[in-house]
This record gives C-alpha cells, structure tokens and sequence, in this order.
C-alpha cells in the first residue's frame, strides 16, 4: 500500500468533524444562483460542493465553513436541508489513491455513499462507519493536515 491520508477538517486549524448539508432544490435556472447568493450575504464560504439534477430535481451537497452558521441561514430562508457529519481526508496527488483508500475502507466493511473534492484538494467521503472510517484513514496516514 503507498502512502495514505490523514483524517482532518476544511478549514484552518478546526479539529471538529466537518458537516455536509443536503439540499434538493428545483431544477430551474436560477435556483443554485439564490442558494448561492444567500449563503454568500451570510458570509458562509462552501469549502465542497457536488450536485446533479434528476427528473426536475436538482440533489447539492454541501460542506460550509461555518455550519451553524449555514442551518441558520437555510432556516431563515425557508430551504429544507439535512446535514451529517463527514469525513475529510487528504491524500497524496497521485494515480490510484483514491482507489487505495477505497479498497481498504471496503476491506473493512465500510460503505462510501458519496465522494467528492474541497476547493483545497481534500477528499470528503460519506460512509455508513465514521468511527470506523476514522481509524481506517488515521491508520492510513503518511500527511500531516496544515
């Protein structure tokens, strides 16, 4: 197994889980520019973001800065969401590591639900076993999170 990744947080320095929120918003023009917008005027910075639409629906996940900061800003605005903790790992830039951590948090039994990249080059993995998936990347780890 090459080198790995190490558990951590977006952000400078914060040590507590990072939160996902999930919103479904209709799949119009104009709906990501307002969700955008208003957490843009809250000053919420989103550090990952993913989204596809389907059957008229638009599915944004999305991980903020400021959490709390977010669940008020979406509730001020009327915008349903739910939100988990995630898991953020940082990984060597190279071919096959994403496969390598796949392999060995499958290898443990645990599920990855959804993955995608923060605008730092991070990993954000959803999984079925946190607590697992945490000693599973902290096991992996070569990196130390700056």
């Amino acid at each position: 197994m090459g080198p790995g990744a190490v558990v951590s947080s977006p952000g400078e320095g914060k040590e507590e889980m990072a939160v996902e929120f999930k919103v479904t918003l209709q799949d119009t023009p104009g709906t990501l520019a307002r969700l955008g917008r208003i957490l843009g005027d809250a000053r919420v910075n989103i550090e990952a973001l993913q989204g596809a639409s389907r059957e008229g629906e638009g599915f944004i996940q999305f991980v903020p800065n400021d959490p709390d900061k977010a669940a008020r800003t979406l509730d001020a605005a009327g915008i349903a969401y739910s939100k988990r903790e995630v898991l953020v790992v940082r990984v060597l830039d190279e071919p096959g590591m994403l496969g390598d951590v796949a392999l060995v948090m499958s290898k443990a039994g645990i599920n990855i639900d959804s993955v995608y990249v923060t605008t730092q080059g991070y990993i954000v993995l959803g999984v079925d076993d946190m607590a697992g998936a945490i000693q599973i990347a902290a096991g992996m780890a070569v990196m130390a999170f700056e």
